[in-house]
């Protein structure tokens, strides 16, 4: 299956949700242009496949503002990532680490492949050369990684095992969601889950909806 990219309006949708608050907010013009718009992307890498052919894939890091601090945001691997999407998930990444007053500003990183029709040394390449690619942007003090939709814990270790080779010594902190084995939080995995159901659960008694046998469309 090749790569997909799609039109979407993400990126337009984030910008117009972002201009509604600011004008709530009083917020200056010369303010709003330097939010509605991210710092860094980057932009499509080769990689060697398990049949010798070289193909090139489209990945992106996005930071969008580093005002707070480092930039905070996951990497995604989907057939259907778009730099749209990515920048507007990092723009509400810096958003979610504002309004819970983290020292972070917001990135997102993708890379536009099915990962079901790749070997495991397949993936390995890819995301050591999609980090080779990123690695002036990312690191401890100023971009940190994390796993997103088709990423997890092993694709975190080998994106901190590529940046620590070219430090020449182990960075432990340039990612978060890194196996416990090398400096792994406990929870990280199920941490977006709780998050969902304790929104739900806040949602529900804000509502008044009692959630014993209550339903739900995704």
């Amino acid at each position: 299956m090749p790569d997909m990219v799609q039109h979407d309006d993400s990126f337009a949708l984030a910008q117009q949700q972002f201009d509604m608050v600011a004008e709530r907010l009083h917020v200056d013009d010369g303010m709003r242009q330097l939010l509605r718009h991210p710092n860094w992307e980057l932009t499509t890498f080769p990689v060697l496949m398990d049949d010798g052919s070289t193909r090139v894939f489209t990945g992106y890091r996005v930071q969008h503002n580093l005002a707070r601090g480092p930039t905070k945001g996951g990497i995604r691997y989907s057939p259907f990532v778009t730099l749209n999407e990515i920048r507007a998930l990092a723009m509400l990444m810096t958003w979610k680490c504002a309004v819970v007053n983290l020292p972070f500003g917001g990135a997102k990183g993708g890379v536009c492949c099915n990962t079901k029709e790749l070997s495991l040394k397949e993936l390995e390449r890819l995301t050591r050369r999609y980090t080779t690619e990123i690695s002036l942007l990312i690191g401890p003090t100023s971009d940190i990684p994390a796993p997103d939709m088709y990423t997890d814990a092993q694709v975190m270790a080998w994106v901190m095992d590529t940046y620590s080779m070219h430090k020449g010594y182990s960075v432990p902190g340039v990612v978060t969601g890194k196996p416990l084995s090398i400096g792994g939080s406990l929870g990280r995995r199920e941490a977006t889950g709780y998050g969902c159901v304790y929104t739900i659960v806040s949602a529900a008694r804000h509502l008044g909806l009692a959630l014993p046998g209550a339903t739900v469309v995704v």
